[in-house]
């Protein structure tokens, strides 16, 4: 897969896609990681930790160090937000305890709805 899709979906969507996935026995043609709250989504995904998605984009591997040179950054507020995104699944490590960001295309789809937000 070379495409993450980050979005926001009911609870309920999300398990239904997952059953259809499943019951289909066809694999997905991207990685999602999908938040129910739109508010935790803009917590992980904050402008800095996007600003560090952006320069790893394409990069390959990086060091922390690299990353907050890139992004220029402190190192240790570079190292919490990098876990932060590693929690999350958006980023990975490699066996040499580099980061990377395993997709050649983040897409972010999200919606408001106004039906659910009243």
């Amino acid at each position: 897969m070379d495409t993450l899709i980050i979005g926001n979906q009911p609870q309920q969507d999300i398990r239904r896609r997952i059953l259809d996935v499943w019951n289909s026995g066809q694999a997905e043609t991207a990685a999602r990681l999908d938040y129910v709250n739109l508010d935790d989504a803009w917590k992980v995904l904050s402008p800095k930790r996007r600003a560090i998605m952006g320069v790893m984009a394409g990069a390959g591997p990086l060091t922390i160090r690299e990353i907050a040179r890139r992004t220029g950054r402190d190192v240790r507020a570079v190292h919490s937000d990098v876990h932060t995104l590693l929690r999350s699944g958006v980023i990975d490590k490699t066996d040499d305890d580099r980061i990377v960001l395993p997709y050649q295309f983040v897409k972010f789809d999200f919606v408001l709805d106004s039906q659910r937000a009243a």
